[in-house]
């Protein structure tokens, strides 16, 4: 009498990671993914520029902030101008 093989489970399957978006809808023009964010860790600063109708947005950043954090200050901020 012999002992049974054990039988392993599969290993549990990686969710996908889905990447943030880079490019985002600007909210003067209203042309779709016309907005990028560049970063100059150095100085601590977030840009977003429309490269349709040359709107920019400038904002203080840390090392946690992603693309759309600074996104999202400047949509703060604009409406926080309409006010």
């Amino acid at each position: 009498m012999g002992r049974r093989k054990k039988t392993s489970k599969p290993p549990p399957k990686r969710k996908a990671v889905e990447k943030l978006d880079t490019l985002f809808d600007c909210p003067f023009c209203n042309h779709a993914k016309s907005c990028e964010v560049q970063f100059n860790k150095k100085a601590n600063t977030g840009t977003v520029s429309c490269y349709k109708c040359l709107e920019a947005f400038q904002t203080t950043i840390n090392h946690l902030s992603e693309a759309i954090d600074v996104y999202n200050d400047w949509i703060d901020a604009c409406e926080d101008a309409k006010k």
